[in-house]
C-alpha cells in the first residue's frame, strides 16, 4: 500500500493495522467564509450573534465573526477524506466521537487544515472499527482549534 500519496488507500484489515500510530496530512488550507457559517447557521437553526452578526461581533473581544465549533466538527469527513480514503471497503459508517474539543476559536477569513493520525483498526463483528485523531489547525496559531477522536465502521469488500 502506497502511503505516500494522499489519501491513502487502504483495502483490508491489514492495510489498515499498518497504519496504526502514522500521522496523515495536512490537508490543503480550507478558507472559512461568512457565507459558509451563515449557511452553516441556516441549516442547523444556530444564529447566535458571534457567528453571523459582523457589526457586533467586530465589537466584541473576538473582534469579529467566528466560526460554529460544530462547524469545525462537520468538515472532518470532508477534510480527513482528502488523506484517508475508504473506498476501498464494501462501505464505511461513520460511528461517532469518542472526544471532542475546539480549544480555540476560528474568525471568519481565516484558513484551516486537518491531520489525522490512526490510533486504531480492531476487528469488530461485521467489519472494522477504525479510531482516528483529527487535529484542525489555524493557519498562524500555534493552538489547534479543534481536537476528535472519531470512530469509523468499514465493512471488507466482497
Amino acid at each position: 500500500m502506497d502511503t505516500t500519496t494522499l489519501p491513502v488507500r487502504p483495502g483490508t484489515a491489514t492495510d489498515l493495522a499498518d497504519l496504526v500510530g502514522r500521522e496523515l496530512g495536512p490537508t490543503e488550507w480550507f478558507e472559512i467564509t461568512q457565507e459558509r457559517v451563515n449557511a452553516f447557521a441556516d441549516a442547523t437553526g444556530d444564529h447566535q450573534w458571534i457567528h453571523i452578526d459582523v457589526e457586533k461581533a467586530a465589537a466584541s473581544p473576538l473582534g469579529g465573526t467566528i466560526a460554529h465549533g460544530l462547524f469545525s466538527l462537520s468538515l472532518g469527513p470532508y477534510l480527513s477524506s482528502q488523506l484517508l480514503a475508504l473506498d476501498g471497503f464494501a462501505h464505511g459508517l461513520n460511528y461517532g466521537y469518542n472526544k471532542v474539543r475546539f480549544p480555540a476559536p476560528v474568525p471568519v477569513g481565516s484558513r484551516i487544515r486537518m491531520r489525522v493520525t490512526v490510533v486504531a483498526a480492531e476487528e469488530v463483528g461485521g467489519g472494522i472499527q477504525i479510531t482516528t485523531s483529527q487535529v484542525v489547525e489555524r493557519e498562524g496559531s500555534d493552538k489547534p482549534v479543534m481536537v476528535a477522536e472519531s470512530v469509523a465502521r468499514v465493512v471488507a469488500a466482497a
